[in-house]
């Protein structure tokens, strides 16, 4: 039984909040395996095709789960198909293409722990969007998460341009979820985070057509290749989003989000044990830095909501 989102968790609310933090955990070491092939030194999918391959299952992946469970349709309306659209691109095109460019640069590891800063760029953009002068401990927070972002890049980008390149992809995709997180905010309040996540993924599919054709040629096709991307749009990017919508209804919005802190500690823990990723003594020095920072800015900002409540239709799943 649901808990309507009272905040407390029972060992099923427990199960979802591990499970998506593993599924989402792992998508930087699937871009990784998808990218470099069954072969050492032979690469296998192109940045372009692994994102739209991505997308598209997750989008389809969305619409039939929607139809399989009779969910009934939220339809976005006025105004807000504009933000659809903006959203369609600031939350899932750019920074979806940009995570596996980066990380033909970068190992998976540094890429998640690099991802942990999107709270701080959340917090940020709050701050700015909701006109709050900082202060104590929110200028606390934000100081230190920024000091932590640098303390994390700096190895990378002392190590050359393609590291720093990497990084740079990485920041500015976590840049695009700050911004699209506040703006998707009042749309997941309205709409329910799935009813708003399906057409946003089906019109980001149409945006990364022609890049993955462009490259097409590039590819080296095998089933090594193609199941990471499978996952990373199955489970990653259309299930996993209805499964945080079921944790939001049953334990509430706050809670939940506390994913987002246990996603680099995956991603980490993913990275060395699976593919012998190395990361720097200071760059772990800077992630923990940047999720202390993130903790106490998101902690005196109203963090942008997954979606409304309990009584959201596409929030419980009984």
């Amino acid at each position: 039984m649901a808990s309507g989102g009272s905040g407390s968790f029972t060992p099923f609310d427990w199960a979802l909040f591990l499970g998506i933090s593993l599924i989402w955990g792992a998508s930087f070491l699937l871009i990784a395996e998808a990218l470099e092939g069954p072969t050492p030194g032979v690469k296998g999918l192109t940045p372009g095709v692994i994102t739209l391959g991505r997308v598209g299952s997750g989008a389809l992946t969305l619409v039939v789960l929607r139809l399989l469970t009779g969910r009934p349709e939220q339809p976005i309306v006025g105004r807000d198909r504009r933000t659809v659209v903006f959203l369609s691109v600031v939350w899932v095109a750019v920074p979806f293409t940009l995570f596996p460019l980066a990380q033909e640069h970068i190992n998976s590891a540094l890429t998640g722990l690099l991802n942990g800063s999107v709270p701080i760029f959340v917090a940020v953009i709050g701050t700015l969007v909701g006109g709050i002068r900082p202060r104590g401990s929110l200028l606390f927070g934000l100081v230190l998460g920024f000091v932590g972002v640098v303390t994390l890049s700096l190895p990378s980008i002392g190590e050359g341009a393609s590291q720093a390149r990497g990084v740079l992809m990485v920041l500015a995709a976590t840049l695009c979820y700050g911004v699209a997180l506040n703006v998707a905010g009042p749309l997941q309040r309205r709409y329910g985070a799935v009813s708003l996540m399906t057409p946003i993924l089906v019109l980001a599919t149409l945006w990364l057509i022609p890049g993955a054709v462009r490259d097409w040629d590039q590819n080296v096709w095998s089933a090594d290749v193609v199941m990471p991307v499978l996952l990373l749009g199955v489970l990653g990017t259309g299930l996993a989003y209805w499964i945080m919508a079921t944790l939001i209804g049953r334990v509430g919005p706050i809670p939940a989000s506390f994913i987002t802190y246990l996603i680099p500690v995956v991603s980490l823990l993913l990275g060395v044990l699976v593919r012998g990723d190395h990361v720097a003594a200071l760059a772990l020095v800077g992630a923990a830095l940047t999720t202390l920072g993130a903790l106490l800015a998101s902690g005196r900002i109203r963090p942008p909501r997954f979606a409304t409540s309990a009584k959201t239709t596409d929030q419980v799943i009984e």
